[in-house]
């Protein structure tokens, strides 16, 4: 049998990083092909829009901040895409609206919506309660992520010390 990675935004004859010697070497030992389409070991990453993105092979979740949440204020309303929506990275894909003000949520990646939170279009006060949990907006199938823009927890939390 012959194990293979294929690593994110790399092509086939590239080798696989060194932390997945260890997947190779027990795929081997156990006489069985391991095969992974696309792997990617991202944290959460977010945006100067103040959105968040978590990546999982091809598929992604898209949610808001607890900062934009802080902003925004109590959440009243809330316009998300249609399951099988296409979303644009850097463009606008909904709007939050709170007792301040109205504002636009921006994809920080692309894809097509393959799923959309009822829950927080039922209940819109979750997005203040838990907005980076059980508040996810959409998830998104078939991935496009751009080259930049996105930032760790680390520059983010720099950002919003930069912005203070």
């Amino acid at each position: 049998s012959k194990a293979t990675v294929s690593v994110l935004n790399c092509p086939d004859d590239t080798p696989a990083p060194p932390s997945f010697t260890m997947f190779r070497l027990a795929a081997r030992m156990q006489n069985r092909a391991f095969s992974a389409v696309r792997v990617l070991n991202q944290p959460v990453l977010y945006t100067k829009s103040h959105e968040w993105v978590n990546v999982e092979g091809s598929k992604a979740t898209l949610g808001v901040t607890h900062f934009a949440q802080e902003e925004l204020g109590e959440v009243v309303y809330i316009d998300l895409p249609e399951v099988d929506a296409e979303i644009v990275a850097g463009e606008d894909y909904g709007t939050v609206e709170s007792v301040k003000a109205t504002s636009s949520l921006v994809a920080p990646v692309g894809g097509k919506v393959s799923e959309v939170n009822a829950e927080v279009e039922e209940n819109t006060g979750l997005i203040n309660e838990s907005p980076e949990d059980k508040a996810w907006l959409c998830k998104l199938e078939n991935v496009q992520v751009p080259n930049e823009g996105l930032m760790t927890r680390e520059e983010y939390d720099a950002y919003l010390e930069s912005e203070a």
